[in-house]
């Protein structure tokens, strides 16, 4: 027990990294696409598409077009993601079918390590995706600068904090079709609910108080204030959970990890 909840992490984590980065090279195209061409259809189906029947969105008492309002949660979403579906079926097909980490944990790399890097992985991944987008959303106009860049860091925090409770589900789950509970039970209620489509005061006070707890409505409301460079408390209150939310998780997706694969 005591091993299991001791932690041995070097520098040496990167290289988990860099074998994963080669790899994503070497299908760069496929990835490219996806943040590519994802929040142009967002924006055209719901963005503008709604627009003309929601109107204006009430923010930080500014009067905001459904386009504008919608933008920085496509950005959260994408962080989300990318994140945590790296470190739960990309991490689950490596660690039981690829046998990879096996083969990692041949060489002087601990398992804390091969954890690890597969987290920051997963945040790299996500900040990735997010610079993409950010791309995109800037040729339409819908983000401010120089406040918008700090959404970069950002993304990788919130990477952080996704790929570790990906990787806790992965050390949990019995089976890759298990995966499904996770998504439906704690993804697809943050989707709908975290003030992405629509704002959180909307719901009633009971579902606003869970809502709450959610971290993408923390990470929502933190790249909509970037995104408006509107620096507000609100803005440093999300930061400071994600990463509370991150010291939690990781070091308890370490332990779970390590429980599965030591017994």
């Amino acid at each position: 027990m005591s091993g299991v909840l001791s932690f041995h992490i070097s520098r040496r984590f990167l290289r988990v990294w860099q074998r994963n980065a080669v790899v994503y090279r070497k299908i760069w195209k496929v990835n490219f696409l996806t943040p590519l061409l994802e929040p142009i259809f967002y924006l055209l189906a719901f963005g503008y598409g709604m627009s003309a029947l929601i109107g204006k969105v009430p923010f930080e008492g500014q009067e905001l077009p459904y386009v504008v309002f919608i933008t920085p949660s496509l950005l959260a979403i994408a962080m989300m993601y990318n994140a945590f579906f790296e470190n739960t079926y990309a991490s689950f097909v490596r660690m039981y079918y690829q046998k990879t980490f096996d083969a990692m944990l041949a060489t002087p790399l601990s398992l804390d390590e091969v954890i690890a890097g597969e987290i920051i992985w997963g945040a790299t991944k996500s900040l990735i995706a997010t610079a993409i987008m950010l791309g995109v959303v800037t040729a339409f106009g819908l983000v401010r600068y120089p406040h918008v860049l700090l959404i970069l860091p950002l993304s990788f925090l919130a990477g952080i904090a996704f790929g570790s409770i990906g990787m806790f589900f992965t050390g949990i789950i019995p089976s890759i079709d298990a995966f499904n509970l996770p998504i439906f039970l704690f993804i697809t209620p943050m989707f709908l609910f975290s003030g992405t489509f629509f704002p959180v005061s909307g719901l009633p006070a009971w579902a606003q108080s869970l809502a709450m707890v959610f971290p993408l409505t923390h990470l929502v409301s933190a790249t909509r204030h970037l995104c408006l460079g509107v620096m507000r408390t609100d803005l440093f209150w999300g930061i400071l959970y994600l990463m509370i939310f991150s010291g939690v998780f990781f070091p308890l997706a370490l332990v779970v990890m390590k429980r599965r694969l030591i017994r």
